[in-house]
């Protein structure tokens, strides 16, 4: 039985990859940080599970990390752990920083030390492509990156940081460029869920409007669920690349409001504002990936469709809420 750690387990990307993992019979080694709410919804379901463990551990946190790669000596470990909201990183600049380039250098130091054999994933972001001018067949792996953000540029660093260990210690060592990805499971605080959450309380009549940024900028969305099988499929090749994770198609914050307000049957007119706070303070226009060499090399390709995405995540909204509506929460 192959064991993997993934880190950051609780959130979007780490519970949809913890089900992919069990389904393939991986003991699951999830690691998440102590906090004093309870934030674990997302992998509730895996707890009677014999093969999912649940650890406790922070990306500063470097003694932790050797004992439990000691303790559980993985096959494969996923780093899915960072402050991923790129809006907030302009808030907290130092804290994202922090974690999102740091915490690859301690788990890529950990496995040098431990056992370089361990097979490692770390989530790069299409937003270090920044504003970069976009090709027409959208970013591939090698294109320019700008970085716009504090997030993005702590992501180039561990992105550039993967390539070196991989070329200076041999070690099985790739990085996923996953342009967005969303789901049912999203933070509420991103833009996708913050609209299907509006959506499905405006419809319920318990809330008056939805408040968003910049409605034009332009991203490649695509669905966590699809996502996950590409980082597990890069881990399972003879040599270790860096991938552009996409669905080769770029929409509008604009579009997506309006394909989830139209299956509302809402008017965007009537309930959206727009609020400058928050709008970045330096704005990523166009994103479009180019996903190509997924599809050749690890025979990988996007399933569930824009429109499909946005049914799915509305419709799971609007029964959550109408059924904490209709119990008085």
């Amino acid at each position: 039985m192959k064991t993997a750690i993934i880190t950051g387990v609780t959130g979007q990307d780490g519970s949809y990859l913890t089900e992919l993992l069990l389904s393939k019979g991986y003991k699951v080694v999830g690691l998440k940080r102590r906090t004093s709410l309870i934030n674990t919804d997302r992998v509730d379901s895996f707890y009677d599970n014999p093969n999912f463990i649940l650890e406790y551990w922070d990306l500063n946190d470097t003694g932790s990390l050797y004992r439990i790669i000691g303790k559980y000596k993985p096959n494969e470990i996923y780093n899915l752990a960072a402050q991923s909201h790129v809006r907030v990183s302009f808030d907290i600049p130092e804290h994202t920083v922090d974690g999102v380039a740091m915490g690859p250098l301690r788990i890529l130091e950990a496995i040098r030390n431990i056992d370089p054999n361990i097979k490692f994933y770390q989530a790069s972001s299409s937003e270090m492509y920044g504003d970069s001018p976009c090709p027409k067949t959208g970013y591939i792996e090698d294109s320019r990156m700008t970085p716009a953000s504090p997030y993005a540029c702590a992501k180039l660093f561990s992105h550039n940081l993967v390539r070196n260990y991989r070329e200076s210690y041999g070690i099985h060592a790739s990085s996923g460029i996953l342009f967005n990805h969303e789901s049912p499971r999203r933070g509420e605080t991103f833009v996708t869920r913050k609209i299907t959450i509006a959506a499905a309380r405006i419809k319920l009549g318990i809330q008056e409007h939805l408040f968003l940024g910049n409605l034009d900028a332009k991203r490649d969305w695509g669905y966590a669920g699809d996502y996950v099988e590409a980082m597990w499929l890069m881990l399972q090749q003879d040599k270790p690349e860096d991938y552009v994770i996409s669905t080769g198609e770029t929409r509008a914050v604009r579009d997506f409001l309006k394909e989830v307000f139209d299956i509302a049957e809402l008017s965007i007119d009537k309930y959206v504002r727009i609020d400058e706070k928050y709008f970045r303070p330096q704005e990523v226009p166009y994103l479009l990936g180019n996903s190509i060499k997924a599809k050749t090399n690890l025979g990988w390709e996007p399933n569930i469709k824009f429109k499909d995405l946005a049914k799915m995540m509305y419709e799971e909204d609007l029964n959550r809420y109408s059924k904490n509506f209709n119990h008085g929460l």
